[in-house]
């Protein structure tokens, strides 16, 4: 089983004619993803072959959807252009689009969120500044290596693209349902609680990982729901107990005023809501093992 990506799924890739997406697009198609087309305006009508495979591209994600079936949208936008292209996926209705770029500006993120919630949240957003999402041996939407794990029994959900890597290879010999990179910005489309409630709802999902890190109260939240509606056993890692207060520690989100957002106060809330949190991702991992070898 999977949650949001599977091998059905029918990818698109906004930018996929540009240098990053051309090369994530081939990434893509190497772990088995079904990528069906391309979104560039003044491309429309050409194809790209990625060794071997010709993907056609389209004038527009409403036109893509509409000639390929296509369900998932990657979004490889530069910063400038991608509040327009999220909101071009979201008139299309496309289920789900992945916004991988960094450094879109906060009131442009806020306002396309604002957006789809205003049209009916058809479209599901994971990002942006993200690394997206994988089902091992089945499909991979973003920029997730694809040769680090294997299908398995755990999910992830981490607001840090790294430390996403680092838990999927730590946890390899067991392996994931999905893991899911939802970005480490202020505003961002799918949460950590959007995450758990599909894995909780999974019943190929045995046990997640949760990671976070400091700023906001993303977590405490998340402690709150799983206390409340997550009946499977969680692990979670926060990333920054080191990180001096006030300072921005690497994510845009990750800021800390006073003792709100810390390491501490978020360790402290999930524990209190029955997760088990390592200290280091290391850590995590053999919190993790220990419980599925217990059971």
């Amino acid at each position: 089983m999977a949650i949001f990506l599977n091998k059905d799924s029918k990818v698109i890739v906004q930018g996929m004619t540009g240098a990053t997406g051309m090369k994530h697009t081939k990434l893509m198609l190497a772990d088995g993803t079904n990528i069906v087309g391309g979104v560039n305006p003044r491309k429309a009508g050409t194809t790209v072959d990625f060794e071997g495979t010709e993907v056609p591209v389209f004038g527009s994600v409403a036109e893509a959807m509409e000639k390929t079936g296509a369900n998932v949208s990657v979004l490889f936008v530069p910063p400038a252009f991608a509040k327009a292209a999220v909101v071009e996926a979201i008139d299309a209705e496309i289920p789900l689009a992945v916004v991988i770029t960094e450094g879109i500006a906060v009131h442009d993120s806020a306002a396309f969120w604002a957006y789809a919630t205003a049209k009916g949240n058809k479209t599901r957003i994971i990002g942006p500044n993200c690394p997206g999402l994988i089902t091992p041996g089945q499909s991979n939407a973003g920029i997730i290596p694809g040769d680090i794990t294997k299908p398995g029994k755990i999910g992830l959900v981490s607001k840090s693209g790294t430390l996403t890597y680092q838990m999927m290879y730590e946890l390899r010999d067991i392996g994931f349902t999905s893991a899911v990179g939802i970005g480490g910005d202020p505003v961002i489309g799918t949460t950590h609680i959007d995450a758990l409630e599909a894995f909780e709802a999974d019943p190929d999902t045995e046990l997640i990982v949760m990671i976070g890190e400091i700023g906001g109260d993303a977590e405490e939240r998340a402690a709150d729901f799983i206390a409340k509606n997550v009946t499977k056993p969680v692990v979670g890692y926060v990333a920054g107990f080191t990180a001096p207060e006030g300072k921005t520690m690497g994510h845009a989100g990750a800021i800390v005023s006073g003792s709100s957002g810390t390491a501490q106060a978020k360790k402290e809330a999930l524990e209190a809501a029955g997760v088990k949190v390592g200290k280091t991702p290391t850590e995590t991992a053999k919190l993790a093992r220990e419980i599925l070898n217990a059971k």
